[in-house]
């Protein structure tokens, strides 16, 4: 085993091969360390997230060692059969890398039954492993900005499906309308760890069916009689306590958000939560509310709000002016990191931020908003969580109950938020991957200022600087785990810094993470804007 830094919260374990990997993880589950809260494996790795306050990193690398990698794991008895089309845009180039026809690509893709490793990257996105032996496929030097849902697809000696429309730098060879991800099955996943996967040309005649065959496609009727009762109860339950918010414009992006859904990491499914954790909390705790409740996420301006009843709401994180007009016509500001009361008619007004990218609207009470998976927060990237806020919407608040505001210092907004155009400095702490690259490289990365490009979102910053970043290893880096703050190099050496909605999974390497006291700074980063990276801990690799 080899033990690396991710940051003071994680390591990353990297041991010889997939079957050792396994083998690992199934013990850990098996017998769970004290302090361990999540474990991400992938090809030869696993991050392992643990709590500093119970565990230190001297006495979990010794209890991770002194593990037996021997045995193997039993793979499931389920088949699944995946109906593919195989017309890919990067068909013609895999074959040529591979020395063969598209046909025989296609050929060997389905010929061998593959087997789900482990999931990561996104909801329902399966690593598959155990095809042909020539599958061993470079990915590309840029990835894409979107791959489309259904895309099959190889990486590595990896194959794929993309469950939804996502970044991804996998070469794609064709497409499936099997649905991968469906919150409203019984098991949302189509693949499980350990299921059996054979890919089907859908050009042939399809022979008997997979026994135990698992539903691949959504219960369309099903899925809009949920959404549809979903609305009722909304319509209810503002009927109910009398009050809520009616969205007039949306802006750019709103969303709900909370502090996450963590522990969910086994299905594929990142925290996401608040880009800006420490403005949604005291959002909340200016109206009186607990400090993890639902509030609403919007980035750049254009948010109006309609108070239906008389409500208390308080707006924090980016500096944006913030206007209310009465029913009557009346106009004028209103203070950020304040309650403020709204009348029934009222309408609250976020302009574009002067700095920082995104505002937090609590109202008293809460938002009454069904979870999904244990959490209110959107994820953009796997399309779990509550839908962007629309025009028209009705956004029902809770009964208040016991809700008692803050005063004083907790009321201050915080200074010198990021601008467009402006320096912003990010401490990092430096690896798992920081050998990956030249010295140059990584004393680079401190001295050449990064500017957030338009490409930006809460997936990631995409950054572009004068010199790209240059390895000294340059083979293929097999999926591992990313960390929230990884700074994630493609072979551009343009760098990604990942943020809430990351994938869990990522093909590679990450030179540093931002420390975990900048996370919240990051998530106010404008397009435009510059970062200077400032490194506070050499890398350095874990010892037992």
């Amino acid at each position: 085993m080899r033990f690396l830094p991710v940051n003071r919260q994680a390591l990353l374990v990297e041991l010889a091969d997939l079957p050792q990997t396994l083998v690992l993880l199934q013990s850990l589950q098996a017998q769970p360390i004290a302090g361990v809260q999540e474990l991400v494996p992938a090809a030869r790795t696993i991050l392992v997230y643990f709590a500093p306050q119970q565990i230190t990193v001297a006495a979990l690398v010794k209890a991770i060692a002194g593990r037996e990698l021997g045995g193997s794991v039993q793979r499931s008895e389920v088949l699944v059969q995946i109906p593919v089309r195989y017309d890919g845009e990067d068909l013609a180039e895999v074959a040529q890398m591979l020395g063969i026809s598209p046909e025989e690509v296609v050929r060997r893709h389905t010929g061998s039954e593959w087997a789900v490793a482990f999931t990561g990257f996104a909801p329902g996105f399966a690593y598959l492993s155990g095809g042909d032996p020539i599958f061993n496929v470079a990915r590309r030097a840029t990835p894409r900005t979107k791959v489309p849902a259904g895309a099959v697809a190889l990486a590595g000696t990896f194959s794929a499906v993309y469950p939804q429309a996502s970044p991804g730098g996998w070469q794609i060879i064709g497409v499936t309308d099997a649905a991968m991800w469906d919150v409203e099955r019984e098991l949302p996943a189509l693949l499980q760890p350990g299921y059996r996967v054979q890919f089907v040309d859908a050009a042939k005649t399809i022979a008997a069916g997979a026994d135990q065959q698992p539903d691949c496609k959504p219960n369309n009727a099903k899925v809009q009689a949920v959404k549809a009762h979903k609305a009722i109860q909304i319509e209810e339950a503002a009927a109910e306590t009398g009050t809520a918010l009616r969205v007039q414009s949306t802006g750019l992006l709103t969303l709900f958000q909370d502090l996450g859904r963590h522990g969910q990491a086994g299905q594929g499914v990142s925290a996401s939560g608040a880009m800006d954790q420490g403005a949604l909390k005291t959002a909340n705790r200016l109206v009186g509310n607990p400090s993890q409740l639902p509030v609403l996420e919007t980035v750049g301006g254009g948010l109006a709000l309609q108070s239906v009843g008389d409500n208390v709401v308080a707006i924090t994180g980016a500096d944006a002016p913030l206007w209310l007009r009465t029913a009557d016509g009346q106009r004028w500001s209103v203070p950020r990191y304040a309650p403020v009361a709204l009348a029934d008619g009222d309408v609250l007004q976020i302009d574009q931020p002067c700095s920082g990218a995104r505002c937090y609207v609590a109202v008293r009470g809460g938002y009454r908003v069904v979870p999904v998976l244990g959490s209110a927060s959107t994820d953009t990237l796997a399309h779990v969580g509550p839908p962007a806020l629309q025009r028209g919407q009705l956004l029902p608040v809770q009964p208040v109950q016991g809700a008692q505001a803050v005063v004083g210092a907790a009321q201050l907004p915080p200074q010198g938020l990021p601008a467009a155009g402006f320096d912003v400095v990010l401490d990092v702490e430096l690896g798992p991957r920081t050998d990956w690259f030249t010295p140059d490289a990584v004393a680079l990365l401190a001295a050449q200022r990064w500017q957030v490009t338009p490409q930006s979102n809460r997936v990631g910053l995409r950054l572009a600087g004068d010199t790209p970043l240059s390895r000294s290893i340059t083979s293929e880096l097999p999926s591992e785990g990313t960390a929230l703050g990884a700074i994630q190099v493609p072979a551009s050496g343009q760098p990604v810094l990942f943020l809430a909605d990351h994938p869990l999974t990522g093909g590679y390497p990450v030179i540093g993470c931002v420390a975990p006291h900048h996370l919240d700074l990051a998530g106010q980063i404008p397009v435009g804007a510059w970062i200077r990276f400032n490194p506070i801990r050499s890398f350095e690799e874990l010892t037992p």
